[in-house]
């Protein structure tokens, strides 16, 4: 009887430390798994950082977030992606504000003519507008940040232009905004996006493009294109958002958000470099073909360029103005942080090393 009680304690102290070994044990954690959409091409310097903050959001949770990457807007077009991390389609997307026309009224200023002297100053200050105004229109999401690229610059298939009075009667692919832009300056805006941009000019559906050097060498377009204009001064960009669902959003744990939240202030500084590398990027890869021509307008003639741009702002600001928007202050803003950016802007060579170092390799 002894022997019977003793082996039965036995077992109840064998079983009981199992059990304790058991519930002692943490609950394994689940995975978070997210989906990116983005509309530039795989091998585009802005598509590489976005695969590679996916990376870096997967290291520094441990394994806990993974990201699954859709470059080439694969997943939801262009003019889509906004909408399309509304609905749930993708987790996450990067794409053209002014792609969606009247979508996003406040940040529709950033875009116009500022005299950004690169992208890694509009990309500043287009971060800046959002922190500063906190517009209504991202409401339906969270922002993640924002990007924009340097000046852009008129490009032709065929005939240069030298002159306003060059532009007349010529149909140039634009954003929205950018149609707004050649309008002023009496050319006739194509919006189209600029997956479709290559396909437009090389059947001479347009006479050319409105947009930033990049896409020479980014989206191969100095194979297409025989003259840039370089109208620097009118220093127009295009804001990029990068956005979460808003929903998938709040559920994630809070140390999670962290990683998120750092990892995206990170890369602003990132996607300012390539901006600025891709401005001479771009104009050197275009003059690498035969026939290609680089045309600098002369001072007297940028300042008929200005001029014939500067009457969109106080259009801007007459109409938003009267839905309700601080449009005023609005304008106010992005002068005063252009200017101070500007004085703290990173040389254009340091850029260039950077990029080479980290990206192109």
């Amino acid at each position: 009887m002894k022997k019977e009680t003793l082996f039965i304690l036995v077992a109840l102290m064998v079983a009981g430390v199992l059990a304790f070994g058991s519930c002692a044990k943490p609950a394994p954690t689940e995975t978070i798994k997210l989906t990116y959409s983005n509309f530039f091409p795989p091998t585009h310097l802005n598509s590489i950082l976005a695969e590679k903050f996916c990376q870096e959001i997967n290291k520094r949770t441990n394994g806990r977030v993974e990201i699954t990457y859709y470059p080439g807007g694969t997943l939801t077009p262009a003019p889509k992606v906004y909408d399309g991390v509304v609905s749930g389609i993708s987790d996450i997307g990067m794409s053209v504000l002014s792609y969606t026309v009247g979508r996003f009224p406040a940040s529709e200023l950033v875009d116009l003519p500022h005299a950004y002297p690169n992208g890694w100053v509009a990309t500043k200050v287009a971060n800046d507008f959002y922190e500063k105004f906190q517009p209504k229109e991202f409401d339906d999401v969270h922002v993640l940040y924002f990007h924009a690229h340097g000046p852009g610059v008129v490009f032709t298939t065929k005939k240069p232009v030298r002159q306003l009075e060059d532009l007349k009667g010529l149909v140039i692919r634009s954003t929205g905004v950018g149609a707004k832009i050649m309008e002023a300056l009496g050319a006739r805006g194509y919006g189209a996006s600029q997956g479709e941009a290559y396909e437009l000019l090389s059947k001479g559906t347009v006479d050319g493009s409105f947009t930033p050097r990049e896409v020479l060498k980014g989206w191969k377009q100095a194979e297409v294109v025989k003259y840039v204009t370089g109208c620097y001064d009118i220093g127009y960009t295009a804001d990029m958002f990068v956005v979460i669902n808003k929903a998938k959003w709040d559920g994630l744990p809070e140390d999670v958000k962290r990683v998120f939240t750092e990892v995206s202030r990170e890369w602003i500084e990132k996607h300012g470099k390539v901006w600025t590398y891709y401005d001479k990027a771009g104009i050197d890869y275009f003059l690498t073909f035969e026939g290609r021509e680089l045309i600098q307008l002369p001072p007297e003639e940028m300042t008929r360029w200005v001029e014939a741009t500067e009457p969109l702002i106080d259009q801007y600001i007459k109409d938003k103005t009267a839905m309700g928007l601080p449009a005023a202050d609005y304008q106010a803003y992005l002068v005063q942080r252009v200017k101070y950016w500007a004085e703290k802007a990173p040389s254009e060579q340091s850029c260039i090393d950077w990029v080479e170092k980290e990206l192109n390799k």
